[in-house]
């Protein structure tokens, strides 16, 4: 689990996990180090989080430490709370365990705990996750090869680059619909390939997608887009059905031709994977779901015009479209404002050389700019690769100082209602006139805009 509020260094969560784990053997208890951590230490990666299993039960769990969280005791998991530098340390800590049969596609009707670490590790979901550690032989002999229990050939898996199910895979992925997914997210974070059976029953079991919660296909689908390897996690996405039933409206991008002396590339689906690829590992979210969804429009307004293949009001649909997967996925408000943004106003760069400079300005006020900078760059990459239109934008924005795209109002709405017009609907024309020529550099003070107003607003006793 990754709850940790602020950044603790992977060495200060390793000595916090340890710890745990000293305590629950100097009480008599098994404890290992369990999952993603062992399999980052052997791969040389710095773990996020260092989980822990172990043969005492949660009340015991409880009693024994200080400080914890009951988040899922039901299922054996107590959070345990140690402190770095008056940061909280949240170290998972779950109790050895058989399943019982899951009827949701998510969890377990019911949990029976065990002493044995090796039944626990078999109701995991791939032998890569499927290994233990023992913190005690590390610290001796300083190697994480002689430390590693590996009960379901997970080391071996690791060096060959494979994705396998533990045991039975139609049984790992019955018992969570959710581990489909994961197993796309794994190859596609490692650069590994999913295993013969365990690739075929994901795409049996794919249309059962569906039973899983909407927020945990976000967040799965999130974790591909951001972890560095997206264009790879959708095209297995695409393979194993699975892109198909999660977001249809990216599926018929496949084959939608584009104007070859724009998009030389291929066609949207093609554009797409190429956008994706220029994604860096830890891409805000919005950037990330922005970039797969900048043309989700092109497959319903694709026309053959006379002189080329066009795509009229695709930015519209395509912001009809992501509202409806962001609602749909339930992301938050904020989030699906931003990229609905992303989507609206990718087109807009076409025509920044030739904007007045108002009209400039106000497009660096966007949300986020940086974001619509970065996108219109991969967008320009994954097809004709013209920078010039991005180096021109990107220029003016870094030159143009916050008070110049914003500045302060020279005058107010009470200053119009002062001079005797009364309010209405052009006080807006009045005061957005006013901005515009502040923006462009054509008057300065409040007397100049006052004056700007009263030429051209004339009226009866000053009134407009």
């Amino acid at each position: 689990m990754n709850l940790h509020q602020t950044p603790v260094p992977a060495s200060a969560r390793q000595q916090a996990a340890t710890r745990i784990v000293e305590r629950l053997r100097a009480a008599g208890h098994a404890a290992y180090f369990a999952g993603g951590c062992v399999r980052d230490l052997l791969l040389g990666r710095e773990p996020l989080d260092f989980d822990v299993a172990t043969s005492a039960t949660p009340e015991q769990l409880l009693a024994m430490f200080p400080r914890t969280f009951a988040v899922g005791a039901q299922f054996g998991v107590v959070l345990v709370v140690d402190t770095y530098d008056e940061a909280e340390i949240l170290t998972e800590v779950a109790t050895f365990r058989n399943d019982g049969a899951y009827k949701d596609g998510r969890r377990p009707e019911s949990v029976s705990y065990t002493d044995s670490a090796e039944q626990d590790v078999l109701r995991r979901d791939f032998t890569i996750n499927g290994m233990l550690l023992d913190p005690a032989r590390l610290k001796a002999s300083g190697s994480v090869d002689d430390a590693v229990l590996d009960f379901v050939g997970g080391r071996e898996d690791l060096q060959h680059g494979i994705i396998r199910a533990i045991g039975d895979p139609v049984q790992r992925f019955a018992e969570d619909k959710l581990r489909m997914l994961r197993a796309v997210r794994f190859a596609a974070r490692f650069g590994f390939e999913i295993e013969d059976k365990t690739l075929r029953a994901i795409r049996t079991a794919a249309p059962e997608i569906d039973q899983v919660s909407r927020e945990r296909v976000r967040e799965e689908l999130t974790r591909m887009l951001t972890e560095g390897a997206p264009r790879r996690a959708f095209e297995l996405l695409e393979q194993t059905g699975l892109l198909s039933e999660v977001l249809p409206e990216i599926m018929r991008m496949r084959g939608v031709e584009q104007p070859p002396q724009y998009h030389p590339e291929g066609d949207v689906w093609i554009h797409t994977l190429m956008l994706l690829e220029q994604l860096p590992a830890g891409s805000p979210a919005t950037l990330a779901w922005g970039a797969l969804l900048h043309d989700v429009g092109k497959p319903a307004t694709f026309r053959r015009a006379p002189d080329r293949i066009r795509f009229d009001g695709h930015v519209e649909v395509g912001m009809r479209i992501t509202e409806e997967i962001c609602r749909r996925l339930r992301m938050s408000n904020s989030d699906t404002e931003q990229i609905l943004a992303l989507v609206a106003n990718h087109m807009r760069f076409a025509d920044v050389e030739k904007m007045r400079d108002s009209t400039l300005k106000r497009f660096f006020r966007l949300n986020q700019f940086e974001e619509h900078l970065a996108l219109h760059r991969m967008d320009c990459m994954a097809s004709h690769r013209d920078l010039s239109l991005y180096q021109f934008a990107l220029e003016r924005y870094q030159t143009a100082a916050p008070e110049q795209i914003r500045p302060i109002p020279l005058i107010t709405g009470d200053d119009l209602i002062a001079l005797g017009y009364r309010p209405g609907p052009k006080f807006r024309i009045m005061l957005n006139l006013v901005e515009d020529a502040q923006l462009e550099g054509r008057v300065h003070s409040r007397e100049e805009a006052l004056a700007m107003i009263a030429e051209q607003f004339p009226g009866p006793g000053g009134r407009a």
